[in-house]
Formats: C-alpha cells, structure tokens, sequence
C-alpha cells in the first residue's frame, strides 16, 4: 500500500522534544519510518527551525532525505491571502496560513499540526475547506499525530 501524503508544520518537528506531544510525535515518526506516511516538508518548515535548538534543526535535517520538500510558491501565497481574506487567520499568524495553503496547493490529502489554535480546530479547518473549494481546490484534512497514528 503506498504511503500517505501528509504535510507537516513546524509544531511537528519540535513536538518530538516536547513532553506534552513526545510520546504521540514518537509514534507519528516511527509509522513514517515504516512507510505508511511520506512526509512532505516546506521550505517555510525549514526556515523556521532555523530559530530552533540545535537538537531540533538535526532531526529536521535526519528527515529530509526520505520527505518530499516544497517550496513556497506564488499559488501558495495567493491561498494563503484568500484565507487571511476570509478573516480565518490576521496577517499575525500569515505563517501558519501559509502551511494550509502549502499542504492545499501541493495536493496533500491531510496536514498534521500540533497547532490547535491556528490550525487543528474545528471552526478553522471548516473556514479553510469553504475557501479551498471557492479557489477550486480539493479540501483537506487537518488533524494532529494522536488522529492519525494507528493504534494497535
């Protein structure tokens, strides 16, 4: 069975460190690891680890050879101002925005966030899925690792 394609933000990568998110983040990654996620990865990840501990630009670096890298594109931009448009999120939080758009534009069937209050909450992935449709894109499921990681 081929792997999914899940987009991952920026909360993904630090939330390993994290001990509220480690064990479920532990767990995301070692089903990615065994094939049933391929992770795809933005230049706009990558340019906000830059900010991050050294043990955390590591692991994003471990990551990438196996991860399907995007970058920020004009389509993706152009969502992103639809969504800020649409009063989903203010130009404040423009970032997080963006990694809708990134995962919409680049055909990612789901984006695994740890960020509930920009982007896995309910209110907001519903705003996002009106504006995609209205932009003639496919919507998109945003949920968090604990949502998408099989239990045995």
């Amino acid at each position: 069975m081929k792997p999914i394609r899940i987009y991952v933000d920026t909360s993904i990568i630090g939330g390993k460190f994290d001990s509220e998110f480690k064990k479920a983040s532990e767990s995301f990654f070692e089903q990615v690891q065994e094939n049933k996620f391929h992770l795809v990865i933005s230049s706009l990840v990558q340019e906000e680890i830059v900010a991050a501990p050294e043990h955390v630009k590591k692991f994003l670096d471990e990551l990438k050879p196996n991860a399907t890298i995007v970058e920020v594109s004009e389509e993706a931009i152009k969502l992103r101002e639809a969504y800020i448009k649409a009063n989903i999120l203010s130009k404040k939080s423009s970032n997080d925005a963006l990694h809708v758009a990134l995962a919409t534009v680049n055909n990612c069937p789901i984006i695994v966030s740890w960020n509930f209050k920009h982007i896995v909450h309910y209110e907001k992935i519903a705003l996002y899925n009106t504006v995609n449709i209205l932009e003639g894109y496919q919507q998109i499921a945003i949920y968090s690792p604990l949502e998408v990681i099989k239990y045995e």
